[in-house]
């Protein structure tokens, strides 16, 4: 290991863009494939692997929903979401905004107060137990369209558990106009949730335009072809608007070729707050350490920038200002314990 890479991995973090299930490890998904037989998914951890290893993005979205497929009872809930902060806390990970989309699991059949409940023990356990602090963001999945888009705001509105801060879209971008989900979008805001959908991974800066005059976005999910244009760049910079940028994640769905071409220093480089985040991590062989280290070498970072790069993400979060304060002084100790 290097020094560059030790610093990582003792750097207290934030995370603002990781999915619920997607974030589930080889041993988990191995397990719970093993107790729903008739899944399509491997029950053994090294043919995972292969499992994993997407085509292309719509491959991506069918393999993610065989192992939503696998989360079928409350436990199974409260088990994926409690292991999911332990693999966090072994990162030093010390707040995450888990995107979550509970019509997934609605529609399998698992209650809405019962899915609830079951993510809202995990969180407080996680809490107490491994000092990691979760924050939910409820999530339509675009490909089920407006049914769940419906559904989504409904759970999120009428139950609203403490932990839930954010609301938000996910799921393929091609085919799937931002634009029709502004009234889902209106009622959670008025609810005093914080829009954070995807755009402009798969598809144009356009993409990216309508998700911000439509769906309010206080932070974009990827948002890589912001690049693309100019004028986006410098309204996202001027308003201070985040990315929720996924280096690897995005060569694995194919949505960038390499990371050579990775749009990531042309984004930092036009002044926008820019945060790096692990996606669905396990799915894309990778976790939050790897993709600052990927940062680190995009950016050509040193220790103090990957200090200031961890100050992103609590700039950018929805803790409040007194957590905000502590984590971001929390890093900067840890910095200057390293430098010491």
């Amino acid at each position: 290991m290097s020094d560059l890479d030790a610093f990582i991995a003792g750097l207290p973090k934030a995370e603002l863009h990781v999915h619920h299930v997607g974030s589930a490890s080889p041993r988990i998904v191995a397990e719970l494939a093993a107790r729903h037989p008739d899944s399509a998914v491997p029950s053994d951890p090294e043919a995972l692997a292969d499992y994993f290893t997407f085509r292309d993005f719509a491959h991506f979205i069918e393999v993610y929903l065989s192992v939503v497929d696998l989360i079928r009872d409350a436990e199974d809930v409260r088990l994926l979401t409690y292991e999911v902060a332990r693999d966090m806390a072994r990162q030093q990970i010390r707040y995450a905004e888990l995107t979550i989309t509970p019509f997934s699991s609605v529609r399998r059949g698992i209650p809405d107060a019962a899915f609830v409940e079951a993510i809202e023990d995990a969180r407080k356990s996680a809490e107490a137990e491994l000092g990691v602090v979760l924050r939910w963001c409820f999530d339509i999945p675009g490909e089920a369209g407006l049914e769940a888009a419906e559904e989504t705001a409904r759970i999120a509105c009428e139950l609203q558990p403490e932990g839930l801060v954010s609301f938000g879209l996910g799921g393929p971008e091609i085919g799937v106009p931002r634009p029709q989900f502004k009234p889902y979008f209106d009622r959670a805001i008025a609810a005093g949730l914080r829009s954070v959908p995807h755009a402009g991974e798969t598809t144009g800066p356009g993409t990216i335009w309508d998700a911000l005059r439509d769906l309010r976005a206080e932070r974009i999910g990827h948002g890589i072809s912001a690049a693309q244009d100019p004028q986006l760049l410098a309204h996202l910079a001027e308003r201070r608007i985040a990315l929720e940028v996924c280096p690897t994640s995005n060569i694995a769905t194919r949505a960038v070729r390499t990371l050579d071409e990775h749009p990531l220093k042309e984004l930092v480089d036009a002044g926008v707050l820019v945060t790096v985040n692990s996606d669905d991590p396990p799915m894309f062989g990778t976790d939050l350490n790897t993709e600052y280290a990927v940062a680190a070498r995009l950016l050509e970072l040193d220790t103090t920038g990957l200090t200031a790069l961890a100050k992103n993400a609590v700039t950018a979060s929805f803790m409040d200002d007194a957590a905000k304060a502590r984590l971001a002084a929390e890093i900067d100790a840890y910095a200057r314990s390293w430098r010491g």
